[in-house]
């Protein structure tokens, strides 16, 4: 019970802290990540001249990227009510899963195509190269069962905390750490960082070191794949390491600290480095445009094309003022426009 107590204290607290900084990165983040989503799939979905395995992974991704973009405005009302959860049990899990669901697969799909740009590069005579779009399609498949399978915990079990006429709705909390199933989360959330990570820096630097072997640069094929090796990794990095640490501080600090005050700056850093998580679904679509040149290519003729567009409509207003200057004189056009 006096537990109970101290954390209501750490969490009105903080409360206050988060509900000024959360809610505005939310909302850009929602602005921004699903403007840039959509359009990316709508790309994928209508205007890619030619798929690659890369292009696979990478149209998974958006399709979490989106899914987890309308968890947002629920995150950031929740936290804007100083962390008072209103929408209930079922939706609470839901959304819990869903945001669980996305870093997780964020994380496994860009690892994917940082594995298969490296097999392309380091490892261009490999069979595994040959291997279609089918193979894409079913290593998506598995990194999709394997993500549900490491976070469906999060549904049968209630995650509330009710006091003083709150009830916060969190998968984490800092100071009732007491089951088995809030550690397993604490070291899931490391290791499924740390085990990736590793795998995306050796795939950039084998890359980068097998490129720096080539003095000649076709058509500038190695500075491109240089650029979007880095673009993944340096996603990664800011993205998924800065709540990681948090996290880990956390976790040192428990092993240190039984009482909740000692808590308030590093929980609200933690929670601040959670909306950089959030923000690879804003950083993603730049990925995607540097990740093969039938996307970028695609992209830049639609661009081509409302540029087009726009020009051609601005070339019909000039020939229809013409037209109306030749045959009823400039005074027509006046009283029109002040009609």
């Amino acid at each position: 019970r006096n537990a109970k107590h101290l954390y209501g204290k750490f969490l009105f607290v903080c409360s206050v802290g988060r509900a000024k900084v959360l809610p505005p990165i939310l909302f850009l983040e929602f602005v921004f990540g699903l403007s840039g989503n959509v359009l990316a799939l709508w790309m994928f979905a209508f205007h890619m001249d030619s798929w690659r395995p890369s292009s696979i992974y990478l149209a998974h991704l958006a399709v979490a990227d989106s899914l987890v973009l309308f968890c947002l405005p629920f995150r950031a009302d929740y936290y804007s009510r100083g962390m008072n959860w209103i929408l209930g049990d079922a939706f609470c899990r839901i959304l819990l899963f869903l945001l669980s669901a996305n870093r997780t697969a964020s994380i496994f799909f860009l690892t994917a195509v940082a594995v298969d740009r490296y097999l392309k590069i380091v490892h261009s005579l490999n069979r595994i190269n040959r291997m279609g779009l089918s193979y894409a399609l079913w290593v998506s498949c598995g990194l999709w069962v394997i993500i549900i399978a490491m976070t469906v915990y999060l549904l049968p079990s209630p995650h509330f905390v009710s006091f003083n006429n709150r009830t916060q709705c969190e998968s984490f909390n800092i100071c009732l750490q007491n089951d088995p199933q809030a550690n397993w989360h604490n070291a899931f959330y490391v290791i499924q960082f740390f085990v990736p990570a590793i795998i995306v820096v050796f795939c950039t630097v084998c890359i980068t070191k097998q490129l720096k072997n080539k003095t000649i640069d076709t058509q500038g094929k190695v500075k491109r794949a240089v650029q979007f090796i880095f673009i993944v990794a340096g996603v990664f990095i800011v993205c998924f390491f800065p709540s990681t640490a948090s996290r880990i501080t956390i976790w040192i600090l428990q092993a240190w600290y039984q009482d909740c005050e000692h808590f308030h700056e590093v929980n609200l850093a933690f929670y601040i480095s959670v909306c950089l998580t959030y923000f690879n679904s804003v950083l993603n679509p730049l990925v995607y445009y540097f990740s093969t040149p039938a996307f970028r290519g695609t992209l830049q003729k639609l661009i081509m094309k409302l540029r087009w567009k726009k020009t051609e409509n601005n070339n019909d207003n000039q020939t229809i003022t013409l037209i109306f200057v030749l045959l009823w004189g400039r005074g027509s056009i006046k009283a029109l426009m002040c009609y």
